[in-house]
């Protein structure tokens, strides 16, 4: 079993900046991607940003040039800076993580930018 725990969001102004946290454990493997994804309460779920166990990444449309996925390995953890952050980055995100056939998430942590 794989447990995912987020942390790091909040309230922030517009223009702000705010760093998200996912500590991964369990039986984890080397070989899997991490990421993000956000949604708005009765929507679908958006594509954020995923990273590879060698480092590669990748970006939804909406967040490119703002917003920085990483990880550490040797944690298990992932990790997401968001700046410029706009009021319509609002959304509850949720940590990842895909092993295989499997897809394992986190409870999510709201993230609230005011104009």
């Amino acid at each position: 079993q794989v447990q995912l725990v987020e942390s790091g969001g909040g309230l922030v102004q517009a223009g702000g900046s705010l760093r998200l946290s996912c500590a991964a454990s369990g039986n984890i493997f080397s070989t899997n991607t991490m990421g993000w994804y956000r949604q708005a309460p009765g929507k679908q779920r958006e594509k954020v940003a995923a990273i590879s166990s060698g480092g590669s990444t990748d970006y939804g449309d909406s967040v490119k040039g703002r917003f920085t996925i990483s990880r550490d390995n040797a944690k298990n953890t992932v990790y997401l800076q968001m700046n410029s952050l706009k009021p319509e980055d609002t959304f509850v995100y949720y940590c990842y993580l895909r092993l295989y056939d499997n897809t394992y998430w986190g409870q999510g942590t709201q993230v609230t930018v005011s104009a």
